[in-house]
């Protein structure tokens, strides 16, 4: 992406251009996903806003518009709990190259029973890391196309506490809500880290980061009416919160920074300064159990398994150059 002076510090509210370049946000239309479409917005980019619902896809865009002249922004049906559908999607971009995608879009349930996809995989696994490997492989030949595409993973403070049960990756034994949520999105920044492995082993021009919002609550949220609003009364019970977490617009920091900051490498880890839930974003060490490579592995080979694709997920060793002789 176009590079900032690089002697002036990241600025939050001063993003670089990205005229000319493309970006897909998964699950654009509410939440983080949305705030950091917006915010991309701003840069000159297309923003392809991927969500299953075209209302609310429309609303986001709509907002999105109002806030930002002459935005780039546009809607692609998305559903990443229906695998099969997933190629179709990805055709349905109309594009030569895509220079990011951001695997933002989740689902988190509150309570139980255990829901299922008609795929028959557990609802929030499914959302949250499967559909998004799955895309992954269909969108590699665009990411490729760009000079220096970038697959951004959104993680979870959540998963910093919660360890994958390789033996029980749907949660057929252990359903509980929280502790499938935090699992699934471990297993999303697992896969993050391990594409970089991947990518780096083909001298691959396309870079893997992770990013983590922090905590991010509605009630310390900018509104977005009709998307969203918060009543005064919920802003007025959210202020002691906000001495250790923030919105979801602060929240979307991380991920945009590292779809457009030139110094972000691949194989990092994103997030809030402070403590690693509120403030502007930077780089944070990597937990050893996100980056497990053996752990990553058999997720890995699970995953190819359970959604049918390439294990290589459709990216090629680079080409070199013939070497010149002499003479």
């Amino acid at each position: 992406m176009s590079s900032p002076s690089q002697n002036r510090p990241w600025d939050v509210h001063r993003l670089p251009s990205a005229e000319g370049k493309n970006v897909l946000v998964t699950g654009g239309n509410a939440g983080i996903g949305y705030f950091a479409a917006e915010q991309l917005a701003t840069t000159g980019a297309l923003v392809v806003i991927g969500s299953r619902d075209p209302g609310r896809a429309e609303t986001a865009l709509a907002s999105i518009r109002s806030r930002v002249p002459g935005a780039r922004v546009r809607h692609l049906r998305l559903d990443l709990a229906d695998l099969p559908s997933l190629k179709t999607a990805a055709d349905g971009l109309g594009l030569d190259r895509l220079d990011a995608v951001v695997h933002n879009a989740g689902v988190a349930l509150d309570d139980p029973p255990r829901r299922q996809t008609g795929d028959g995989h557990e609802l929030m696994f499914a959302t949250n890391h499967l559909g998004h490997f799955a895309l992954t492989r269909w969108l590699a030949p665009l990411l490729s196309a760009a000079p220096a595409g970038r697959v951004v993973t959104v993680g979870s403070f959540a998963a910093r506490s919660e360890r994958l049960d390789l033996d029980d990756l749907q949660s057929l034994r252990d359903y509980r809500p929280k502790r499938t949520y935090g699992r699934s999105k471990l297993a999303q920044m697992s896969f993050g880290f391990e594409l970089d492995r991947r990518l780096r082993a083909l001298d691959s021009t396309v870079l893997s980061v992770v990013a983590h919002p922090g905590g991010a609550l509605d009630s310390l949220t900018p509104s977005r009416p009709p998307l969203s609003v918060a009543t005064p009364g919920e802003r007025l019970r959210g202020l002691p919160a906000g001495l250790l977490v923030q919105g979801k617009y602060a929240g979307a920091w991380p991920l945009v920074r590292a779809v457009l900051d030139p110094g972000v490498q691949g194989g990092q880890l994103w997030g809030p300064r402070v403590f690693g839930l509120r403030g502007r974003p930077r780089r944070e060490p990597v937990p050893a159990h996100m980056a497990d490579p053996s752990v990553a592995a058999r997720l890995w080979a699970a995953c190819t398994e359970l959604t049918g694709v390439d294990p290589d997920l459709g990216f090629r060793r680079a080409r070199t150059a013939p070497q010149g002789r002499c003479g």
